[in-house]
């Protein structure tokens, strides 16, 4: 007779053992909610945790970084404007100020210019009303020396001349003098006396100025020549115009020039 097999405490045989886990199996539905759709749901959601699977990242195996909060001070950072212009949409105040300055600058340059010129321009203007009076009484003073002379004392009064006289005009004039006017004189006895005319009333004698310069300026006279020589029985008094030229020199106004109208 053989031995009946031996059993071992919590063990026993798999038909026990089956209806064993259907007991288990119905206690735990039975303590399962009323929505079993629901749980169905949430756990086909919810993952299991022997079936999840955690795939590496795709750049290498460093975390992601975290987004930063925006309340975070840190975070903020204001968006940087467009070159050459501030956050409300004008132009930077050193561009202004730069413009502003440019145009300043021409403007001072452009007064600078213009004071130079009118300053430049009143000196010449204040230099030819000079040159007005001051050529005006060296003609009147040249005219009679320049224009009368005397058979017997011609040496002396053409150097007198010579002495206004510059320039071409003065070599010229030597020339004259030495050969023509002293033999004709010297032969004829010739006197010849000039004055500039004036009213008869005692007014200003009659010289105006055509024009002037700094260095340079025309005179015109009314200059009366009385000649007397052994050719003619009376003195003759001869009316002339005169344009005599002037010309500053460093010994002051010379004559370079006269012609008979």
């Amino acid at each position: 007779m053989a031995n009946p097999p031996s059993r071992t405490r919590g063990t026993g045989s798999p038909a026990r053992r089956t209806m064993t886990a259907a007991a288990r199996a119905a206690a735990k539905r039975a303590r399962r909610p009323a929505h079993p759709e629901r749980d169905a749901r949430q756990e086909e959601q919810t993952p299991s945790a022997r079936s999840l699977l955690i795939e590496p990242p795709e750049h290498g195996g460093e975390d992601p970084p975290e987004p930063e909060s925006p309340e975070s001070p840190e975070s903020f950072e204001p968006p940087e404007s467009p070159e050459g212009e501030q956050e409300d949409g004008t132009p930077p105040r050193r561009a202004g100020w730069s413009v502003l300055t440019a145009a300043l600058g021409v403007v001072l340059v452009a007064a600078l210019v213009a004071v130079a010129v009118l300053g430049w321009q009143y000196r010449q203007e204040r230099q030819a009303e000079q040159a007005r009076d001051e050529a005006l009484a060296a003609a009147r003073k040249a005219a009679p020396v320049v224009l009368s002379y005397d058979y017997r004392h011609l040496d002396r009064d053409f150097a007198r001349a010579r002495a206004l006289l510059t320039g071409h005009f003065r070599d010229q004039y030597g020339k004259t003098t030495k050969a023509v006017v002293a033999p004709t004189a010297t032969k004829y006895h010739g006197v010849v006396k000039a004055v500039v005319a004036a009213p008869t009333d005692g007014g200003a004698p009659a010289v105006s100025v055509v024009s002037a310069a700094p260095d340079r300026a025309v005179v015109l006279l009314f200059v009366n020549q009385v000649t007397r020589s052994t050719q003619v029985a009376q003195p003759r008094l001869d009316l002339n115009r005169v344009r005599m030229t002037l010309t500053r020199t460093p010994d002051g106004w010379k004559v370079s020039g006269v012609d008979a109208l």
